[in-house]
């Protein structure tokens, strides 16, 4: 049986909103899911972007998935008091690894502390920043939005990877998951709700949310992912950029 990772926030509700395929399903925060991957204990899973290009010579592309956004995603946030241009540190989460490298693009002249320092704004992932936008009404800085303001494209958070040799049965699986976010999109009330019981958000604030993700690993997307690589690169954070590598020939989503 396929061990396939799934983070453990509430953008995976559509992904495995109805999936049709026997898996082991491991979750974890998004830096957990990279170790685990990159140790071998995982077939597949949903990756930081940075950590795949990290490890590209190792690992290979799921060629129809991603996470993204193209604009605010809500669910990647720096939150300050102190005006944007301003901001001199930051405090970041340890869940993260590529808002981390974002957040260098973003402002490069901020210095980067962890989590449990005092810093002129904290950055948040995942179901943290969605509640930190809900209820605490200090500033939020949207990274997806930033990201799109600066570039024009849409940002690149996770990639599906599989490490070589890729497990047998990957490209089902792929499809299955294509395929249940395919039936999410269809029923957008129903994946609400659903998510909504399990996660603890309203159902109208998740459809919401859910509307400004994006999973399918189109041309837009993998400009972006290409253009997030080359400045990651530029700032330090990545020695070369890498080409993609699929886990079968690589044809654009259907």
């Amino acid at each position: 049986m396929i061990k396939l990772g799934r983070i453990s926030y509430v953008n995976m509700a559509p992904v495995f909103h109805s999936l049709e395929y026997e898996v082991e399903e491991v979750a974890g925060v998004p830096t957990e899911l990279n170790r685990m991957l990159l140790d071998g204990d995982l077939d597949v899973a949903p990756i930081s972007s940075i950590e795949y290009a990290r490890n590209a010579e190792t690992l290979r592309l799921l060629p129809r998935l991603c996470v993204s956004s193209e604009g605010a995603v809500d669910s990647i946030q720096l939150v300050t008091r102190v005006a944007l241009g301003r901001v001199r540190s930051v405090a970041v989460t340890p869940e993260s690894a590529t808002s981390v490298v974002l957040t260098r693009i973003l402002l490069p002249g901020a210095e980067i502390r962890p989590f449990e320092e005092d810093a002129d704004a904290k950055l948040l992932i995942g179901d943290a920043a969605l509640r930190s936008a809900f209820e605490d009404p200090t500033p939020h800085y949207d990274l997806g939005r930033l990201w799109l303001e600066k570039t024009g494209l849409p940002m690149v958070f996770a990639v599906w990877a599989a490490p070589e040799p890729v497990v047998d049965g990957l490209s089902d699986l792929e499809h299955a998951l294509v395929a249940s976010v395919r039936l999410a999109r269809s029923e957008p009330e129903k994946l609400a709700y659903a998510a909504s019981e399990r996660y603890g958000y309203p159902a109208g604030f998740l459809a919401r949310y859910f509307e400004k993700l994006r999973y399918s690993f189109g041309p837009r997307e993998r400009a972006g992912f290409y253009t997030f690589l080359e400045m990651a690169r530029d700032v330090g954070e990545l020695h070369h950029v890498p080409e993609l590598r699929f886990a079968r020939d690589a044809e654009l989503p259907r």
